[in-house]
């Protein structure tokens, strides 16, 4: 269970008297109403200040990565640029900052180092000393993935469900109340299915991330981001969240996630505008290189998916991505579920005006 640090402590104390004045009701009703808007970022400590985070109740450094045993900063630059990040908490008194473990590729020896006691205790231990080093107020894990295939080459095993429960287990005994311990699940039926024990980690993470994009296949085009599924055999952001639901995961803890950059398939047949086609995965582009389009490009909306896409017929090229209307759809499908809040993927994919997390801002802190 994870404890008061005595520095929080002292400050109930001292506000005890205060609350007890409140208005109850009032405090309730606050608390329900925020959502958390969560950036995951991986840029240089310079990038990140062309960008407004005000309404950012989240900042995540992607990624640290094991040394051994332990959670470990890889380098100088990496060191400074979480030192900034941290600062930032002055210029915005309510932004957190947290630093993630691994990402795609960046997990190599997890189920290995996870799958001993020892390792996952060092693991813990070394989290905890990194967070009270550099003042971070959390840890994401981003495993891609236990119990299932993730990466080429990289291990996994069904003991990995039960060592991520006791990892989990031992982070929430070395980290005090005030840390966020958070994951990042995939938004695919496989994860869902089988790599967490939902019961057992859920009372003791502060919520899980969905990482509701990347939802598409190699050799068929479709939607990577929905918010909808558009048959029984296609993932979105709202199949997740409803399978998290039924099984009981409370709505509070539930976060989904958008994409800041497209994927693009080529060798599409002209064919309903290249939707739902054989094709081949060719490469992503951020949302701030979109303009850099070939002017080929036509674009359109999927009313049930409630997603953009585009084709250019000439290049036989396809494309998937979200856009300020597909996030501000998001941000409302949280609201209106009452749902822990957004993420997404990733912060220095964006532009710094008229961009993706200003439309899920302005969706999130308006009063509609």
């Amino acid at each position: 269970m994870r404890k008061l640090s005595i520095k929080k402590q002292l400050i109930l104390c001292l506000i005890f008297t205060f609350l007890t004045s409140c208005d109850n009701i009032s405090i309730k009703e606050n608390s329900i109403n925020e959502k958390e808007v969560i950036a995951y970022y991986p840029g240089g400590k310079e990038l990140i200040d062309q960008y407004d985070l005000n309404g950012v109740t989240q900042l995540i450094y992607s990624f640290l990565h094991l040394r051994g045993n332990k959670l470990a900063v890889d380098n100088k630059e990496d060191s400074l640029t979480i030192l900034h990040l941290v600062s930032l908490k002055n210029k915005y008194p309510k932004l957190k900052v947290l630093v993630a473990l691994g990402g795609w590729g960046g997990c190599k020896t997890c189920s290995d180092i996870f799958s001993s006691a020892e390792g996952r205790e060092e693991f813990a231990s070394s989290t905890a000393k990194i967070l009270e080093d550099y003042d971070l107020d959390g840890i994401d894990l981003d495993w891609e993935y236990p119990v299932i295939p993730g990466v080429p080459g990289h291990k996994y095993q069904d003991e990995d469900k039960d060592n991520f429960t006791d990892l989990i287990i031992r982070l929430d005994n070395y980290l005090t109340s005030q840390h966020i311990i958070s994951f990042a699940a995939g938004g695919f039926q496989s994860f869902l299915d089988k790599s967490i024990d939902w019961d057992k980690v859920m009372p003791l993470v502060d919520h899980v991330n969905i990482m509701s994009y990347d939802l598409y296949s190699q050799t068929k085009t479709g939607h990577h981001t929905p918010l909808y599924s558009v048959n029984n055999e296609s993932y979105s952001v709202d199949s997740s969240v409803r399978y998290l639901t039924e099984i009981g995961i409370p709505k509070s803890k539930i976060v989904i996630g958008a994409a800041f950059y497209g994927r693009i398939w080529e060798n599409v047949p002209d064919i309903k505008n290249g939707l739902f086609q054989n094709a081949k995965f060719k490469r992503a582009i951020s949302f701030n290189e979109l303009h850099l389009l070939d002017d080929g490009y036509n674009f359109y909306w999927d009313e049930n998916a409630k997603a953009p896409y585009g084709f250019n017929k000439d290049k036989n090229e396809f494309l998937s991505f979200d856009n300020p209307k597909s996030v501000s759809l998001k941000a409302k499908y949280v609201i209106d579920e009452n749902l822990k809040g957004i993420m997404f993927w990733q912060l220095g994919e964006d532009s710094p005006s008229n961009g993706l997390l200003e439309a899920i801002k302005n969706k999130i802190y308006s009063n509609e």
